[in-house]
């Protein structure tokens, strides 16, 4: 065995001392608690610029770089987009199972997470038929668009009030 600081005698002859230890920064460890951090901001729909912000490293307190994020949590990132129901999953299932031991707080609760996925579920239904049948948003029109358009709608032929005859060109030839 060699100790921690050995010394060796270079080409020139000058001692050297030879560090068993490496230099630089510690490389990073991952930990539980930071993994669960990371799960959570990302259900939250934090970017991955904002995580590495508020992950610190342990061993020096300081934040992370987006490389180590995405090198020590990819796992946690490759499931963003589902990452918001896992966590109302999970909410779901605590609360349910507060409501099997007769917690009428937990009971409340689970009343007020049925109604909001109930509006989700109205919500994204409502956004699926707009969809199909292309009526999502009326289409905009500028100023001269929209008069033009009164103008035509105008001119076009109002039976019943009688004036289109009036109104329109051609018929005062």
């Amino acid at each position: 065995m060699t100790d921690e600081n050995e010394t060796v005698v270079d080409l020139f002859g000058n001692e050297v001392y030879k560090l068993s230890r490496k230099r630089g920064r510690p490389a990073f460890k991952w930990t539980k608690e930071n993994s669960n951090k990371v799960s959570m901001l990302l259900s939250a729909g934090w970017s991955n610029d904002r995580i590495a912000g508020c992950v610190l490293d342990p061993r020096t307190g300081k934040p992370i770089c987006i490389k180590t994020l995405q090198r020590h949590f990819s796992r946690e990132l490759s499931v963003r987009d589902t990452a918001r129901d896992m966590f109302l999953a999970k909410q779901f299932l605590q609360v349910s199972k507060a409501c099997d031991d007769g917690n009428v707080g937990a009971m409340r609760l689970m009343g007020q997470l049925m109604d909001k996925n109930d509006m989700m579920l109205a919500a994204s239904r409502l956004r699926k038929t707009q969809g199909e049948t292309g009526k999502g948003k009326p289409e905009r029109l500028g100023k001269k668009e929209q008069a033009q358009r009164d103008a035509e709608e105008v001119t076009a032929g109002d039976r019943i009030t009688g004036w289109a005859d009036d109104l329109n060109p051609s018929s005062l030839n």
